[in-house]
Parts: structure tokens; C-alpha cells; sequence
């Protein structure tokens, strides 16, 4: 089966899984993919909005819920969550839609606004307001980076192939070196 067969087959799937984790890899690779006809771009959009929404959401009720335990569990993490909490009361608004943008803090904001006095249908507001940016925006780089690979290279379909296993590979490697400096920061916190 080749790479391409997967992506038709199970692409949408793999965007939804991905916008509710860190997303962008998956969403950059979508959009490519769009641009080459294997998916629809605005419905990879919608899912991905969906998915990343959800997410954020669920983060926010864990937080609500259990962050007063995890800051009694990783006691080095209370002065970023009183940082946090100081930065709510003056940008909560742009906070709230712009924290899918901010490198790292996918998981962790949310968790963060949820252990604030943000009300619930506040923060599902705005967080569906910054998904409706977020995933298109993204997408559609990687849509544009398409585009620009069929300006350079006139004949892209014999060579996108091997265009989206070089994605994926930077992609996975990516993911992994993140997935590893996020482990060794967490050891860090429990010494």
C-alpha cells in the first residue's frame, strides 16, 4: 500500500488524532496533501477544528478539575501557573484564541485557563474562535507549500511520492525530538 492510498484512506482520520495532540505536522502534511487532490481542503479544515477544539476543551475541564492536584504534585510549576494566571487577567480574550499558536503551551494552556476563574462557556467561545483560525491557517501553508513545489518542479506528480515521505520523515523526527525534550523537561520538574 503506498503512502498515498494511506492518506486517502485514512488522512482524515490521522488530521482529526492529530489536531487534538500539537496538530501542525499533521495539518502541514494535509494541506500538501490537499493541494495535491488526495483531500478535500475544507473539509480537512472542519475536522481539524473539531479536533483541535475538542481537545482544547477537554484540557480545560482537566484543569478545572485537577489542577490543584497537579500543581501539589510538580510544586516548581506554581510560579508559570501564577504567571499565567496574571497574564488571564490582562489578555484573557487574546490568550485564549491565540494559545493553539503558541509553541508548547497546546496542552498546558488550556489545563492552565481551566485552573482560572475563565468561565466554561467563555473559553469554548473563544477557543472555537481560535481553531477556526488556527486550522486553516496551518493547512494552508502547507497548501501553499504545495503550490510552490509545483512552480519549481513542473512535473511534481512523478516526484510527490517521495515529497510526502521526506514530510513525514522530518515529520516523525520532529515529533520525536519534541516527545523527548518534553519527557526530560517533566524529569526535570519531579527532581
Amino acid at each position: 500500500m503506498s503512502l498515498t492510498q494511506l492518506i486517502t484512506d485514512y488522512g482524515y482520520l490521522a488530521i482529526f488524532v492529530g489536531a487534538m495532540l500539537e496538530g501542525e505536522t499533521v495539518l502541514l502534511l494535509a494541506g500538501f496533501a490537499a493541494h495535491q487532490g488526495y483531500l478535500s481542503f475544507p473539509l480537512l479544515a472542519l475536522i481539524a477544528i473539531c479536533g483541535g477544539a475538542l481537545s482544547d476543551v477537554m484540557f480545560f475541564f482537566i484543569g478545572r478539575r485537577y489542577g490543584n492536584q497537579l500543581l501539589r504534585r510538580f510544586p516548581k510549576l506554581e510560579p508559570n501557573a501564577q504567571r499565567a494566571e496574571h497574564l488571564l487577567e490582562r489578555y484573557q480574550t487574546g490568550l485564549i484564541i491565540g494559545v493553539r499558536f503558541l509553541y508548547g503551551l497546546r496542552i498546558a494552556g488550556p489545563i492552565a485557563i481551566g485552573m482560572s476563574d475563565v468561565p466554561a462557556w467563555r473559553f469554548v467561545v473563544l477557543n472555537l474562535i481560535g481553531a477556526a483560525m488556527w486550522a486553516p491557517l496551518i493547512a494552508g501553508i502547507g497548501y501553499v507549500f504545495g503550490q510552490s513545489l509545483e512552480w519549481l518542479f513542473a512535473d511534481i506528480k512523478r516526484y510527490e511520492e517521495y515529497a510526502l515521505w521526506a514530510i513525514l520523515v522530518v515529520a516523525l523526527a520532529f515529533a520525536a525530538f519534541h516527545y523527548r525534550h518534553r519527557r526530560l523537561r517533566a524529569r526535570s520538574l519531579r527532581e
